[in-house]
C-alpha cells in the first residue's frame, strides 16, 4: 500500500527518494534536523604486539597527533597577559572547591595566600598555576595548566597512579600509560575518560617508556623536555622539568565538553553525577589541584584512591584468557562471565576488553543482560563489535551495535523461550575470527542457573569466568564435570558416545576452561547505597545517555523533548505490538503514548486497510534503536515519534514494539521552557479509570529477607 507523503518535503526525504526503493514513510515538517547524532568511532589504533602461533587481526593505531602544539610566538602572548591572570579562575568543576575572588582587591596577596591554604585542607597553592604539585603518601604529580590553550600537561614517574573522579581527554605525549587494562601511548588518538562517583574511580598508571629507539637516557630526557615545552605557552618552571627524565610519561588533559555531559548535568539531581560520593565527601578524599580542577579531574586520596581491586584470582584469569587469545587454543577463546548481582562482572568484562583491545583489532560482545546493558538501552539484546577502550560506565559509550533485539523488559523471567531464542538469532551472526565475550544475567539461582548452562552449550563456550564473593560460591560451580549432568532450560546432559546424532535439545558440547574469580573489592555481593549506584538508577542513566544523542553537538541551550520536531508515520505503515502482557486492541493506543517502543524491522511487508495493524505476537527481529511515541493523530491517523535514529535507517522500520521500559521520570517532570502544565504530568487524575495506577517508586528499601544481621 503507497504511504501518504506531504507536498513540501525535507532535505532527508529528498536524498532518500533518490535512491532506489525511495517510498519512504518517515517524514518532517522542518528542513533542518539534528540529525548527525550517531557516535562516531575513532580511528583504528597503534599495534601494541604481534600475536604469533596463529594469523589473527592486527591493530595498527594511528601515528598521528590530534593536538596541536602550542605556536613560539604564544609565549610572547602569554607574557603580556600574565599580570591579568595573576590570581587563577574561579575553578568549580566535578566536585571542586570554588573560591570566592570578590573580595581580593581589598585583601593583601598575603592574606589571600594564606586563606586559600586553610581553606584547601591545608595544602599550599601557589597563586599563579604554572606548576601544582600533588602530593600523597610521599608520591609527587607534577601539572601545568596553560590558560591559553585550556589544558593542563601531566608528568608522572613510572609507575605512579593518578585515581581520580571527573571527565576528560587525555592524550599521551612521551611514554606509555594504563587505564582499566587499556595501554595508551605517544602518537595514538585522545581518549575519553569518565570517572562517575557510580563506579569504582578511574586510575591513570604511569608505565615508563620503553620504545626500542636506541636513544639513550640523556637523549630521551631530551626529548620529553622538549614535548613539555611544546605545550605549554609560557616557561615551565625548574621543577616540573626537574621531575622530567628517559623513563616519565607526559600526558595532556582537556576539558571534556559532550552532548552527554552537558545533557546530564543540566539536571539538578544530576548535576554533581562527575563529581564525589558521598563517602569521598565525608573523608575529604579530594585533593585540590587547579591544574587538573580546571579540566574537570579531582584528584582523590587515601583509602577512596585504590581504583579497581584486583584480587589473586582476578589478576590470573585475565592473564589465562589473553594467553588463550595468543595462540594456546585451536580456535577463537569463547568467555562466559557469570556470576550473582553486584560481584563485579561488567568491571571484569571492560577490563578483559581493553586488554584483549591491546592485542587484537576488534573484540566481539554478546549481550545477554536485559538489565544492566553496555552499549544499549535496557531491554534489549545485542552484539556488538569493540573497537575501541572502554573507559567509562555503560551510559558514557552507548553505541549502535551490529545486530540488536528489543526484548522489552530488564529480566526475561516471563518469557524464558523468547530470550533464547532471541540469542540464537544473534548468535548466527559471529564472525569467528576475533575472541568473543558474553555477559550474563546477575540471575543465577533457579530458571536463571539453568539458563547459564544452556547459553554454555549453545555456544561452544571454551571459557566459564565465574565471579563469587564471600567464604562460600553463591551456586554450584559450573565446571566441565559439572555440565555432564546438568540440565538447562532448553539442553540437557550430552547423550552418550554411541550415538552420533545430534539435536536441537540435545547439542553436543566440548570441554571448556573454568576460572574462579574471587572478588574482593568493599561491597561486593551488595546493592550500591549511594546515589545512582542501584540498578534502577543505572537504567534510568542509559536511556538518558541514549537520548542526550538527540542534542546539538554544537555547545548550547540543552532541549527538552517537546523541543524536538516528531517524525510522522500513518497508522497503516507500520505494526505495532506490545511484549510483555495482552492489550486489547482498542486500548493500545492509550498503553503506547508517552512511551519508550523499540524502532524494529520485520521482514514481511506491513500492508494496512486504513487503520492501525496490531501484532498478536511478539516478533524476534532486527531492533535499529528506539524512539519515544509522543502522540497518536487518531484523526489523521499518524503516529509521531522523536528518536535519535537518522532517517536513512528509519526508512526500513515497519514495526514498533513497546515493552516495559519506561522514560526516566526526570525526563517528563524538568521540561524547561514550559508555560503552564507539563506534558504528560498531571496531579488531576482519575485511578477509577480501567488500568491507571501509580507509578512505582523505588526508594531503596531493603527487603526484609536480605537485610543482615548485627550479631
Amino acid at each position: 500500500m503507497k504511504v501518504h507523503k506531504g507536498s513540501s518535503r525535507s532535505q532527508h526525504e529528498q536524498r532518500n527518494a533518490t535512491k532506489r526503493h525511495g517510498k519512504n514513510k518517515w517524514r518532517k515538517k522542518i528542513h533542518n534536523l539534528d540529525s548527525a547524532l550517531l557516535n562516531t568511532s575513532p580511528g583504528t589504533a597503534k599495534l601494541g604486539q604481534q600475536i604469533a602461533k596463529q594469523e589473527k587481526p592486527t591493530l595498527k593505531r594511528l601515528k598521528k597527533s590530534y593536538t596541536k602544539p602550542v605556536p613560539e610566538n604564544s609565549c610572547a602572548e602569554e607574557k603580556k597577559v600574565k599580570s591579568a591572570s595573576e590570581t587563577f579562575a574561579h575553578v568549580h568543576t566535578n566536585g571542586g572547591t570554588e573560591l570566592d575572588d570578590s573580595s581580593k582587591s581589598l585583601d593583601s596577596q598575603e592574606w589571600s595566600e594564606y586563606a586559600n591554604s586553610v581553606l584547601q585542607n591545608g595544602m599550599e597553592s601557589s597563586t599563579v598555576p604554572k606548576t601544582d604539585e600533588m602530593e600523597e603518601g610521599g608520591i609527587q604529580f607534577h601539572a601545568h595548566f596553560d590558560h591559553t590553550h585550556n589544558h593542563a600537561v601531566l608528568v608522572l614517574k613510572q609507575g605512579q597512579v593518578l585515581c581520580f573522579r571527573g571527565t576528560c581527554l587525555l592524550t599521551c605525549l612521551y611514554g606509555h600509560v594504563e587505564v582499566l587494562g587499556f595501554t595508551i601511548e605517544e602518537g595514538q588518538q585522545p581518549y575519553p575518560l569518565f570517572s562517575p562517583p557510580s563506579h569504582c574511580p578511574l586510575t591513570i598508571t604511569a608505565l615508563g617508556n620503553n620504545s626500542p629507539s636506541g636513544k639513550n637516557k640523556k637523549e630521551g630526557q631530551l626529548e620529553a623536555k622538549a614535548i613539555v615545552r611544546k605545550y605549554i605557552s609560557s616557561e615551565p618552571s625548574k621543577k616540573l622539568m626537574n621531575e622530567v627524565d628517559s623513563d616519565s610519561c607526559v600526558v595532556l588533559l582537556e576539558p571534556l565538553d559532550t552532548p552527554l555531559t552537558r545533557f546530564l548535568t543540566s539536571f539538578s539531581e544530576l548535576s554533581e553525577i562527575f563529581g564525589l560520593n558521598s563517602k569521598e565527601l565525608k573523608s575529604q578524599a579530594a585533593v585540590y589541584n587547579p591544574a587538573l580542577s580546571a579540566v574537570g579531574v579531582t584528584a582523590l586520596r587515601g583509602d577512596c584512591a585504590q581504583g579497581l581491586v584486583m584480587s589473586r584470582s582476578y589478576r590470573e584469569a585475565i592473564s589465562s584468557l589473553l594467553s588463550a587469545w595468543a595462540g594456546e587454543f585451536d580456535r577463537c577463546p569463547i568467555i562466559l562471565v557469570c556470576g550473582g548481582k553486584s560481584s563485579g562482572k561488567s568491571t571484569f568484562n571492560r577490563h578483559l576488553i581493553n586488554s584483549l583491545l591491546n592485542h587484537t583489532v576488534s573484540v566481539e560482545y554478546l549481550e545477554c543482560d536485559l538489565g544492566q546493558t553496555e552499549f544499549t538501552p535496557p531491554g534489549c539484546l545485542s552484539l556488538n563489535t569493540v573497537t575501541e577502550p572502554l573507559l567509562g560506565p555503560p551510559f558514557t559509550h552507548l553505541r549502535d551495535p551490529e545486530h540488536m533485539v528489543y526484548y522489552g523488559q530488564a529480566d526475561c523471567q516471563a518469557d524464558i523461550d523468547r530470550y533464547l531464542d532471541s540469542l540464537k538469532s544473534l548468535w548466527r551472526h559471529i564472525g569467528g575470527e576475533s575472541p568473543v565475550i558474553i555477559n550474563t544475567m546477575g540471575w543465577i539461582r533457579g530458571h536463571g542457573f539453568q539458563i547459564l548452562i544452556d547459553l554454555i552449550r549453545l555456544f561452544s563456550v571454551t571459557h566459564v569466568v565465574q565471579l563469587s564473593y564471600g567464604k562460600a560460591p553463591q551456586c554450584q560451580l559450573l565446571t566441565p564435570e559439572f555440565l555432564r549432568t546438568a540440565h538447562g532450560w532448553q539442553t540437557h546432559p550430552p547423550t552418550p558416545p554411541t550415538l552420533t546424532e545430534e539435536s536441537s535439545t540435545h547439542p553436543s558440547i566440548r570441554s571448556h576452561v573454568f576460572l574462579s574469580v574471587q572478588s574482593e573489592f568493599e561491597g561486593a555481593g551488595t546493592s550500591g547505597e549511594m546515589k545512582h549506584q542501584r540498578s534502577n538508577e543505572l537504567r534510568d542513566l542509559a536511556l538518558l545517555g541514549y537520548f542526550s544523542k538527540l542534542q546539538s553537538l554544537e555547545p548550547g541551550p540543552i532541549r527538552p523533548l517537546h523541543c524536538f520536531i516528531p517524525y510522522q508515520v500513518p497508522h497503516s505503515a507500520v505494526a505495532i505490538g506490545v511484549t510483555h502482557c495482552e492489550v486489547a486492541p482498542t486500548n493500545i493506543f492509550y498503553a503506547a503514548n508517552a512511551s519508550i517502543v523499540g524502532l524494529c524491522c520485520l521482514s514481511e511487508k506491513v500492508m494496512g486497510r486504513g487503520g492501525p495493524v496490531v501484532l498478536s505476537q511478539t516478533p524476534i527481529c532486527q531492533c535499529v534503536g528506539l524512539g519515544v511515541l509522543r502522540g497518536v493523530d487518531m484523526g489523521r491517523g499518524l503516529y509521531f515519534l522523536v528518536t535519535p535514529v537518522s532517517p536513512s535507517v528509519l526508512k526500513h522500520v515497519n514495526c514498533l514494539l513497546l515493552g516495559e521500559i519506561a522514560l526516566p521520570k526526570i525526563l517528563l517532570t524538568k521540561q524547561h521552557g514550559v508555560e503552564g502544565d507539563l506534558p504528560y504530568v498531571t496531579t488531576d487524575y482519575s485511578f477509577e479509570v480501567q488500568g491507571a495506577g501509580k507509578l512505582h517508586v523505588y526508594k531503596g528499601l531493603t527487603r526484609p529477607g536480605f537485610i543482615k544481621s548485627n550479631n
